[in-house]
């Protein structure tokens, strides 16, 4: 190997070192001699070679961690958490990359802290609530834990994102012991809507029955009614022409006691052809037809000085 390559190698190699090139979602940080010197920013950057060194990188886009703990209620249920937390670092800055950087060891101390705090201000949050309560409260226990983790998160150079509750469960004896309530509240609404219903179903009867009553009695009022203004209508009707027929035979100086012998025969005749084992009485001899006959000329009398 020639002289001139052997002082050209490591002279490259020098060169090629001082450059850096930093990945997308990414910052470099720079030491110098073990003390923070500065940070690199995606893309292609330049160090100085032997002096400056990438101490560490840091990922600026969201991270997730799942986590499984147990709490403790007011009325000493244990309750059992499934969660999944989203963070990230809080932004591009040189302090906050600092904090991101120099605060822990590493990134599973951070993680272990991270996750300690947050089990932490759950079970603070859950030792005040009773374990009935629990299962309706997973949007308030999200609302505290970020509001107790924000500010102590930031000193770390980190934000809570989002932090969900994916699955809340308890003892045995107590899910059992849930579900049995559940069944029995849930009866005894059954019980109530069935009362209701049957409630609803009897006065619809009982309102359809009194309108039918209702119905059938005005019906039967205004057929009483009609059939009352037509037996008036035919008396009208027969006593004026019963007036009419008197008076014509008047005009012809007839008797008219006639007109009622006439009606009494003829009476006589419908009950002998329609009757139904009827048995009527007459005196047919001379002596018997001429009383009848002065009694019905005696009402006609009677009628006519009513009239008067």
């Amino acid at each position: 190997m020639s002289p001139f390559l052997i002082v050209l190698l490591p002279v490259a190699a020098l060169v090629a070192s001082s450059f850096v090139v930093v990945q997308q979602g990414t910052i470099s940080v720079i030491t110098m001699f073990g003390k923070y010197r500065r940070i690199l920013s995606p893309g292609l950057n330049f160090r100085i070679p032997l002096i400056e060194k990438v101490a560490t990188k840091i990922s600026i886009q969201n991270r997730s961690l799942e986590m499984e703990f147990q709490a403790i209620t007011q009325d000493q249920a244990n309750v059992y958490f499934k969660a999944m937390l989203v963070y990230s670092v809080l932004n591009a800055d040189e302090e906050t990359i600092k904090n991101v950087a120099f605060k822990f060891v590493n990134q599973q101390n951070f993680s272990q802290a991270l996750i300690r705090t947050i089990e932490g201000s759950v079970r603070g949050f859950v030792a005040t609530k009773k374990q009935a309560e629990i299962l309706l409260l997973r949007r308030e226990i999200v609302d505290d834990v970020k509001e107790s983790l924000d500010q102590t998160l930031e000193t770390w150079g980190f934000h809570l994102i989002d932090l969900q509750l994916n699955d809340i469960t308890f003892d045995e004896e107590i899910t059992n012991s849930m579900a049995k309530v559940v069944a029995s509240n849930n009866l005894k609404a059954a019980a109530e809507n069935e009362g209701q219903a049957l409630l609803i179903t009897k006065t619809k009867a009982a309102e359809a029955e009194g309108n039918a009553i209702k119905i059938s009695a005005e019906a039967e009022r205004q057929a009483l009614q009609l059939k009352g203004q037509g037996i008036a209508l035919f008396r009208e009707e027969v006593a004026q022409g019963m007036s009419d027929a008197t008076q014509k035979m008047r005009d012809a100086n007839l008797d008219p006691s006639m007109i009622l012998f006439s009606m009494w025969t003829e009476s006589i005749k419908e009950f002998a052809e329609k009757g139904k084992g009827n048995v009527i009485f007459l005196d047919g001899s001379p002596e018997g037809m001429e009383k009848s006959l002065d009694r019905i000329m005696a009402l006609d009398q009677l009628k006519v000085t009513n009239n008067k």
